[in-house]
C-alpha cells in the first residue's frame, strides 16, 4: 500500500500532554500559574503549540495532566479548547492529579501522571495509539508522520529526538542510536554524550515526545508501578526499560517539523529559563523570524479574547504613538509611547513619553508616563511607575528586579510594590 492509500493513524489516536510541571527556572513567572500556562507570543500560551499540533495532526482525542498550580492553566483549556465534539467521537480531557489512585498519592512522575488515568484512556476504547507529549515547549510538528514511522518499523516505543551539538547535550536525555536509529541506550544528562553514527560531533536528545501502541503502554505502566525502585518517569525508567528488554526507535525531529515557505531551519525551543523566554519572544519582531505564526496552513489555536484593534494616539513631536519592528495584540493602547523591538500582549497601556526598547509586556500591563524599559519582561498586570527607568544601571537593576547574567530583567508587582516600600 502506498502512503497516499493510507488510512492516517492520527484518526485512531490519542495525545496525552503533561502539563503538570512548575519550570522553576522561570522564577517568579511561575509562581501563580505551571509552565505551559505562561504566555508567549502575543496571544498564546506555550501549551498551545502542543495541543495546536495535535489537532493539526489529525488527533481529535486530547487529554491534558495538570498538578502545579493549575488553576491559569485549566482556566485557559476550558475557555480555549473546549470545541472537541463527543458525538464525533472526538474528546478533550483535563486530569487534574486528584488522588485517584490513594488520597495520599499526587502524580510522582511523568509516568505516574499517565498511569493513575488509565481507566480513562481505556474508557475510549481505548485508541490503538497514544502519544506523550511534553507540554512545555515551542515548536511545530505533524505527529501523523511519527506515528507512521512508528508503526512501519514495528517499534516498541519511538521516541522523537533533535540533533544537537554534542557539547550542548549534557542537559538533555540522550540516545545512541545504530546505523538504523534504533536507540542502543537512554542516559539522562550526560557529561560526555553519545555521538551520532556518521556524524560524530552531534548527539540526539530526546525532546519527550513518545509513541506507543496503546495496549502496550497500559501494560508497561502497570509493570512500572509494580517495581518498588521505579521513579514513575519516562526518561528515567520507562524509556531505559525499553530500550533494554524492547524495541526503542528514535524519530528526527527534522522528518516531520512543520515549516512555512519562510521557515528554512527546524525550529525548536525549550523556553524555561528567563532569557530564553525574552529571546524566543522577541525573536518574533524580525522581519523574517524562525518562527512563523503567520502561517494559516498550520495555525497555532488558542483561547482568542474579542477585542478592540490596537489603538496608536498623538502625533507630537516626544509624544508620538508610534511602534517599530513590534507585535502588538489587541486591546492596547501606545498613546505618545515609543516602542522599538518589543512584545505586547493584549491590553496594555503605554503612556505618554514612555520608551520600551526589546521588551516583552504581558497581558494588562500598564506602563507609565516618562518610563523608559530595556531589556525586560514585565508579568501580567504590572503598574509601572511614571518615571522609572530599567536597563541603564545594571547594579541598581539587580537590586530591584531579578536580573540575569545576560541583563534581562524580570518585573514583577510585588517587585514593584517594595519599590514604595
Amino acid at each position: 500500500m502506498t502512503d497516499r492509500h493510507r488510512q492516517p493513524l492520527a484518526r485512531d489516536a490519542m495525545a496525552y500532554v503533561l502539563a503538570g510541571g512548575r519550570g522553576s527556572r522561570l522564577h517568579e513567572m511561575t509562581d501563580v500559574r505551571a509552565k505551559p500556562a505562561v504566555y508567549f507570543g502575543g496571544k498564546s500560551r506555550i501549551i498551545d503549540f502542543a495541543l495546536s499540533n495535535a489537532i493539526n495532526s489529525g488527533i481529535r482525542r486530547v487529554a491534558v495532566a495538570t498538578q502545579y498550580k493549575a488553576h491559569s492553566l485549566i482556566r485557559h483549556l476550558q475557555r480555549g479548547w473546549t470545541f472537541l465534539r463527543p458525538e464525533r467521537n472526538e474528546s478533550f480531557d483535563i486530569l487534574p492529579a486528584s488522588q485517584r489512585i490513594s488520597e495520599f498519592q499526587w502524580y510522582e512522575g511523568t509516568a505516574d501522571a499517565v498511569f493513575q488515568n488509565i481507566d480513562i484512556i481505556e474508557s475510549y476504547g481505548p485508541p490503538e495509539y497514544i502519544v506523550i507529549l511534553a507540554g512545555d515547549h515551542i515548536y511545530k510538528m505533524d505527529y501523523e508522520i511519527m506515528l507512521q514511522q512508528h508503526v512501519d518499523s514495528g517499534a516498541d516505543v519511538t521516541v522523537a529526538c533533535m540533533e544537537v551539538p554534542r557539547r550542548e547535550a549534557t542537559g538533555f536525555g540522550v540516545m545512541a542510536v545504530d546505523e538504523t536509529d534504533r536507540v542502543t541506550a537512554f542516559v539522562e544528562k550526560p557529561k560526555d554524550p553519545p555521538g551520532i553514527p556518521g556524524n560524530p560531533d552531534y548527539a540526539l536528545a530526546s525532546l519527550g515526545i513518545y509513541a506507543f501502541n496503546t495496549r502496550f503502554l497500559i501494560e508497561q505502566l502497570r509493570r512500572d508501578a509494580d517495581d518498588p525502585n521505579s521513579s514513575r518517569d519516562f526518561g528515567k525508567d520507562l524509556i531505559p526499560y525499553l530500550v533494554k528488554h524492547g524495541h526503542a526507535q528514535a524519530h528526527r525531529f527534522s522528518t516531520s517539523c512543520v515549516r512555512s515557505s519562510l521557515e528554512q531551519q527546524s525550529y525548536w525551543r525549550d523556553v524555561g529559563t528567563v532569557d530564553a523566554y525574552w529571546e524566543a519572544n522577541i525573536d518574533l519582531t524580525d522581519v523574517v523570524p524562525e518562527l512563523d505564526l503567520y502561517d494559516h496552513g498550520w495555525p497555532i489555536w488558542t483561547y482568542s479574547e474579542l477585542t478592540p484593534p490596537a489603538k496608536f494616539v498623538h502625533d507630537v513631536d516626544g509624544r508620538r504613538g508610534v511602534a517599530v519592528a513590534s507585535l502588538v495584540s489587541g486591546d492596547c493602547i501606545v498613546s505618545g509611547s515609543s516602542i522599538h523591538r518589543s512584545l505586547l500582549f493584549t491590553g496594555v497601556r503605554a503612556h505618554s513619553y514612555s520608551m520600551l526598547d526589546e521588551a516583552v509586556i504581558l497581558p494588562g500591563c500598564h506602563i507609565g508616563r516618562g518610563s523608559r524599559m530595556r531589556k525586560v519582561v514585565v508579568d501580567r498586570g504590572v503598574v509601572i511607575p511614571d518615571g522609572l527607568v530599567v536597563g541603564d544601571d545594571p547594579e541598581l537593576d539587580g537590586r530591584r528586579f531579578r536580573r540575569t547574567d545576560k541583563g534581562i530583567c524580570l518585573i514583577t508587582q510585588p517587585m514593584i510594590d517594595r519599590l514604595a516600600g
